[in-house]
C-alpha cells in the first residue's frame, strides 16, 4: 500500500487479517508481518496503533472474550428457553472455533501476552467458564438445572473437557458431539 494513503478503520482490519491467518494457516504463521500483509498495510501500521505484537494479540483476544460474555449475557436473559446443553454447546462452539483454538494456543505458548492478559488462569477459558457457570446459575432460577449442582466445577469441566477433546483434533468437532459432551457432564 503506497505512502499516506489513509486507511479506515484501521485496528478492525488488522483484527479482521489476524483472524484470517488464524484461520488459514493457523497459530505459528500469526506474525505482525503476515497480519500486515493480509490486511494490504504497512508493518509499521501495526505499531502506530499497538504498543508491540503482544499489544494487538492482547487486545484481538480482548475482543474475542467480550463476544461470548455479550452471548452469555444474553443466555442468562433468556435462561428457561432452548434445550441448556445446546445452548452450553452453541458458547463452546463460538469459544473454541478454529480462530478460538488458534487464540488459545497463543495464550498458552506466549508468556508476555499471558501476563497482559491478566494474573489468574488461562485467559479465554477462565472467562468462558465464568460465563457458563453464570448461565448454569440463570438455569437454576428457572428449575432447569438441579438446585444442588455445583456450577462452577461444572463449567470448569464443561470448558476443560472441550478443550481438550477440540484442541488436539485440528478439526472443529460437530454440534452433535459436543452436545453429546456437554450432555454427559451436566449428567
Amino acid at each position: 500500500m503506497p505512502t499516506g494513503v489513509a486507511l479506515r478503520d484501521v485496528r478492525q482490519q488488522l483484527f479482521d487479517a489476524a483472524q484470517r491467518v488464524l484461520l488459514n494457516e493457523g497459530p505459528g504463521a500469526l506474525t505482525s508481518r503476515a497480519v500486515t500483509a493480509e490486511a494490504g498495510c504497512a508493518k509499521g501500521v501495526l505499531h502506530r496503533h499497538f504498543a508491540d505484537f503482544d499489544d494487538f494479540l492482547a487486545e484481538l483476544v480482548r475482543r474475542r472474550i467480550a463476544g461470548f460474555q455479550a452471548w452469555g449475557a444474553t443466555m442468562c436473559e433468556t435462561a428457561g428457553s432452548g434445550a441448556v446443553d445446546e445452548n452450553i454447546a452453541d458458547v463452546l462452539a463460538l469459544v473454541f472455533d478454529r480462530v478460538g483454538l488458534g487464540l488459545t494456543a497463543l495464550i498458552l505458548s506466549r508468556d508476555d501476552l499471558r501476563a497482559r492478559l491478566g494474573p489468574n488462569g488461562v485467559p479465554m477459558l477462565t472467562e468462558a467458564t465464568a460465563v457458563l457457570a453464570a448461565y448454569l446459575t440463570a438455569e437454576q432460577a428457572q428449575h432447569r438445572v438441579p438446585a444442588d449442582a455445583d456450577v462452577g466445577p461444572q463449567a470448569l469441566a464443561l470448558v476443560g473437557a472441550a478443550h481438550l477433546a477440540l484442541a488436539g483434533t485440528g478439526v472443529v468437532a460437530g454440534q452433535d458431539e459436543i452436545r453429546r459432551l456437554v450432555a454427559s457432564i451436566l449428567s
